[in-house]
């Protein structure tokens, strides 16, 4: 069935339960993220990964999965793909040159710069429809749902 012609299914106690509302709401708000980096074809994942290392130049991977909530094994393959477009790259820790320190290209910098340009463009439309007070509110109250 198309469009108008969908009949309105009736979702009993769903809408009131906080894990089905935020799922739908985690389900459009990364849909609308996707949309908003497409042009710079970065996903949100690698978006944060690019992130963190940016703001931590020489972190070990393991300690990206750990802040991000990656598993290891998801982790490898997005380095790999980041490395292959010339955005990241592995380096010997100085430290311990069992593991590798992450940093941006230079490529990684300008596609970073970009992406937060257009994250810029999408917070806002979110903050536009919840409000400035309701945007905090909104992170405050996920935050503690966050945090043990």
């Amino acid at each position: 069935m198309q469009g108008s012609n969908r009949r309105k299914l009736r979702l009993g106690p769903l809408p009131d339960y906080v894990g089905y509302a935020l799922r739908r709401a985690q389900m459009s708000t990364v849909t609308q993220f996707v949309g908003a980096l497409r042009d710079v074809d970065l996903r949100p994942t690698q978006f944060a990964v690019l992130t963190v290392i940016r703001e931590n130049p020489g972190v070990r991977q393991s300690e990206v999965c750990a802040a991000l909530g990656i598993k290891k094994a998801n982790f490898v393959p997005l380095l790999n793909e980041l490395e292959r477009r010339g955005l990241a790259v592995r380096r010997a820790g100085v430290a311990d040159r069992r593991s590798s320190a992450l940093h941006l290209t230079a490529d990684g910098e300008s596609v970073l710069g970009r992406a937060r340009a257009l994250h810029d463009v999408y917070e806002a439309g979110i903050a536009g429809r919840l409000g400035t007070r309701g945007r905090s509110q909104l992170l405050s109250l996920l935050g503690r749902l966050i945090e043990p």
